[in-house]
């Protein structure tokens, strides 16, 4: 319960009062961040677990107060905020198995990446930014705890690496950078977002490699995605397909200028290197191998410009968790057009563009984190009835 009012407080920046309760702390999370202690499973210990202690029910532990469900409490009251203590007990939790990482290390502003690529340049832009006084950061933390404050500081490397690696670029405030390497397809996308959402983050972004989908395109080139074509699947029962997921024109825009900024181009000269318009992502990476004349018509009729298997779903699942989201991607194949993903294909500007991107995202949040809270918290993501903490 302290976890979680702390990471409230800080979020909202509001105060936060605590009263009596009458729901049951299951014992598994009530020892969940104490890593000294394990739950002995039934018959561990030749009695049965349930019948003693509190442990998790899954009727609790929903998320029909998000999806807008209509959900009220038994006594017939309605909640305060997007998701059941239960729940964001159970998403603490799963965050630190899945990013190893203390869910308070998790800053208000999180980029998303499918490639390792991304991890390795966001060190070397945490140890410089620690390197001056003036940046504001405090600490960069990798996983297993490790932490530095200063530029030349020695990190530990875990001997076996979580599923979805999270690094984080610390500020007072939780005001810093989160980077999570989610790895390639919808199914992780989404259980990275499932459980960071609890923590009320101010936006998310995810900055990873595309196939571009127009002969146009150069490998290197960057995408700014205005709109999604979700054949992922995996949210189709949590937020139904015909949802629309809009642009966000404060994230949009944060974007752009951040890759004017970093490219020092405009007009012509920055259009010819990032477009704008629709992302397609797709559950099927090998979807080449296939009769490819139904997804490519779809890509056609829906005027995609880019295909990925992480961002629609991201962009999905902040839309629904009122999370404000941004798609930045960067070309790194074009498979209609006979350039598939294989050694030796990516040249040296595609390689260059690597670092380019990275900091372009870093640039991006920093720009919204300059931004008063109520602005960024776009009135799209609000249905008609919310909860009075989102």
């Amino acid at each position: 319960m302290t976890q979680q009012i702390g990471l409230l407080t800080r979020t909202q920046g509001v105060p936060v009062s605590i009263g009596p309760s009458t729901t049951p702390i299951p014992v598994h999370f009530a020892v969940a961040s104490d890593p000294g202690m394990t739950v002995p499973q039934d018959g561990a210990m030749n009695f049965t677990l349930r019948d003693i202690f509190d442990v998790p029910d899954l009727s609790t532990t929903h998320d029909d107060i998000v999806n807008g469900q209509g959900f009220v409490f038994a006594d017939g009251s309605h909640p305060l905020a997007p998701f059941t203590a239960q729940r964001i007990d159970y998403s603490l939790a799963r965050l630190a198995h899945y990013t190893a990482t203390a869910p308070e290390h998790f800053q208000n502003h999180v980029l998303f990446t499918n490639y390792q690529f991304y991890v390795e340049e966001f060190e070397l832009f945490a140890r410089a930014m620690l390197s001056d006084p003036a940046s504001g950061y405090t600490a960069f933390v990798v996983p297993g705890g490790g932490t530095i404050t200063t530029g030349d500081g020695d990190l530990p490397v875990l001997a076996k690496m979580p599923q979805m690696p999270s690094y984080h670029l610390t500020r007072v405030g939780g005001q810093g950078i989160s980077l999570v390497n989610i790895g390639v397809g919808p199914s992780n996308a989404k259980t990275a977002t499932d459980h960071i959402a609890v923590l009320r983050p101010h936006a998310w972004l995810m900055v990873g490699h595309c196939a571009g989908l127009r002969n146009s395109q150069r490998l290197g080139d960057f995408v700014l995605a205005h709109a999604y074509l979700r054949e992922d699947h995996v949210l189709d029962d949590d937020l139904p397909v015909w949802v629309p997921i809009p642009p966000l024109a404060e994230v949009q825009v944060a974007l752009e200028e951040a890759v004017e900024h970093v490219t020092q181009l405009e007009g012509y000269e920055l259009k010819r290197i990032m477009r704008t318009g629709t992302v397609a992502t797709i559950d099927n990476r090998n979807w080449e191998l296939r009769d490819q004349s139904g997804p490519v018509q779809r890509l056609s009729q829906s005027r995609a410009i880019a295909l990925d298997m992480e961002s629609a779903t991201i962009a999905a699942n902040g839309f629904r968790f009122r999370v404000p989201y941004g798609t930045l991607l960067c070309v790194s194949d074009k498979p209609l057009h006979g350039e598939l993903k294989l050694p030796g294909m990516a040249s040296d500007f595609y390689r260059t563009q690597v670092a380019r991107h990275l900091l372009i995202g870093v640039r991006a949040m920093e720009a919204i984190r300059e931004m008063p809270l109520e602005r960024i918290h776009s009135r799209k993501l609000r249905s008609f009835e919310e909860t009075a903490f989102l």
